[in-house]
């Protein structure tokens, strides 16, 4: 049983060897994960309204990322509440559609300033756990096996921001450790989880720190590159090798680990956004040629934000009266380009194309 790591578990990252680190099998793997996320970035670009995207991938991350935390949700209730007030959303919803806002916080942070920032970090987590309450100031949460054995207790609070500052200095300032972006990310993500510094929202703060850094690094041009479902589906690989560099110091294993999430999630999020952009243009050309009256791009992002809109979203991005916003619903899902439903007083609209790339099931086996 391991209840804490010595201070000397936390040298700086900085004092590791390159040569260590960047083995050929290592390597290897760098190089297939840097083609899948140039392919990545290459493709999101010939969407014209990028926003879309983070909308889209940005929602299904928040699920699946938050169903790590047990926090469970399913997409049905999750697109339903995508666009309502935050009040009138279900626990488990509001709490995915925190995550969001956290992304979208930490990327427009990113972005602006070209850097990520313990300031930044803090700001993210904010939106995950709207209290405040900044670094710990208590002991933090042991972590249990399976077996309800301790095996890792995080640093004590006064440690807490001397470790963080020195993660700040690593992440912003590239010459402390001279190896490529894509392992930096990797031992950024294991030393910012092994100090966890605040109360709640590390692993989902962590992994946003993941594709905020590879934004900043420019490997990709918007977050959209989402490691969650990977990590669920090999949850336990994923916690046994953060202890293993934790008590051992196995970095090989766990950059190879990381690696391939990379590799691997970018690939899906290429056929994902392949398949958006292709029923994008499907649904263009068939509403502009059959339904030219009410064709706008506005309605085509409209639709394609997120699975189910309303009247009143229509409403909203295109500036139309409710009578017409409903008309021009009304009109595609005679048509077969939507499915309306009833959902409490009012209606949704869904796009089964868009419900069945980011479920990866048919609207019909709902």
């Amino acid at each position: 049983m391991i209840e804490s790591l010595p201070m000397n578990a936390f040298e700086p990252l900085e004092t590791l060897s390159p040569d260590s680190l960047e083995t050929p099998n290592v390597l290897r793997k760098v190089a297939g994960a840097a083609r899948q996320l140039a392919e990545l970035k290459g493709v999101t670009g010939t969407i014209p309204n990028r926003g879309i995207l983070i909308n889209t991938l940005g929602l299904q991350e928040a699920k699946d990322s938050s169903e790590i935390e047990n926090i469970v949700t399913t997409h049905d209730e999750l697109f339903k509440d995508a666009r309502l007030p935050e009040h009138e959303q279900g626990p488990a919803a509001k709490e995915v559609h925190r995550y969001v806002r956290a992304l979208r916080t930490g990327f427009a942070a990113v972005s602006q300033h070209g850097l990520l920032t313990n300031n930044h970090i803090m700001a993210v987590q904010a939106e995950l756990e709207p209290n405040r309450a900044g670094f710990r100031q208590l002991t933090g949460t042991s972590l249990k096996n399976q077996d309800g054995l301790v095996i890792y207790t995080p640093p004590d609070p006064p440690a807490i921001v001397p470790l963080m500052t020195d993660l700040e200095r690593f992440i912003n300032e590239p010459e402390r450790l001279r190896v490529d972006p894509l392992i930096k990310m990797a031992l950024i993500h294991h030393r910012f989880e092994t100090i966890h510094p605040f109360y709640d929202g590390n692993g989902r703060t962590g992994r946003i720190m993941n594709v905020l850094y590879l934004v900043m690094q420019g490997l990709i041009d918007i977050p959209v590159l989402y490691m969650s479902r990977h990590i669920i589906g090999t949850k336990s690989e994923y916690y046994r090798l953060l202890q293993s560099v934790r008590v051992d110091g196995q970095w090989e294993p766990w950059l190879l680990y990381m690696l391939s999430a990379v590799e691997t999630t970018a690939r899906d999020g290429i056929r994902r956004v392949e398949r958006i952009r292709d029923a994008m243009l499907v649904a263009k050309h068939r509403i502009r040629s059959e339904f030219r009256s009410i064709y706008s791009q506005e309605l085509i992002n409209n639709l394609f934000a997120l699975p189910y809109t309303r009247v009143q979203f229509v409403q909203q991005d295109l500036d139309v009266s409710r009578a017409t916003a409903t008309r021009y619903l009304d009109v595609l899902a005679r048509a077969g380009i939507l499915v309306k439903r009833r959902a409490g007083r009012s209606n949704v609209y869904i796009n089964p194309v868009l419900y069945e790339v980011l479920t990866g099931a048919s609207l019909s086996q709902t």
